[in-house]
């Protein structure tokens, strides 16, 4: 590339830089974060079953778009999370695996993980706090 080139490429990347304030407002910032936690939890630890689309595989394990016990109350969702208390919308025998217990997360990070799950794949419901999930693994 040229020097004419490069400092023109450079001027350009520089004018687009200025036109964002760079600064979201913070409760943007709080929810990107929340999500990008949740989403590195789900990459490492629930991809292998429910799939990067969210759809699972179909016979073996649950989908989590549109599943009404993502979208639902999202107590018994923690606690199936965490202590892989089965919730009463999901009869067993429906699926043949088990979930696993990811009792070692933080509810910190369980609450990150819900909000990603209730708000990517098609989902749109309201995000989960730290404080609900708190009161959800001490019942």
């Amino acid at each position: 590339m040229n020097r004419h080139a490069s400092w023109l490429m450079a001027a350009v990347f520089a004018g687009l830089a200025g036109c964002s304030s760079g600064n979201p407002p913070a409760e943007s910032a709080a929810a990107t974060s929340d999500r990008g936690v949740g989403a590195r939890i789900f990459r490492g630890n629930c991809i292998g079953c429910h799939q990067s689309s969210g759809f699972g595989i179909p016979g073996l394990y649950p989908s989590l778009a549109g599943s009404p016990v993502v979208l639902g109350d999202p107590v018994p969702l923690a606690l199936w999370v965490v202590k892989g208390r089965r919730p009463p919308g999901m009869p067993v025998g429906r699926f043949p695996a088990v979930m696993p217990k990811f009792v070692w997360l933080k509810p910190e990070d369980v609450a990150a993980l819900l909000t990603y799950l209730r708000a990517e794949f098609g989902n749109s419901a309201a995000p989960v706090t730290a404080a609900s999930v708190t009161q959800a693994l001490n019942e």
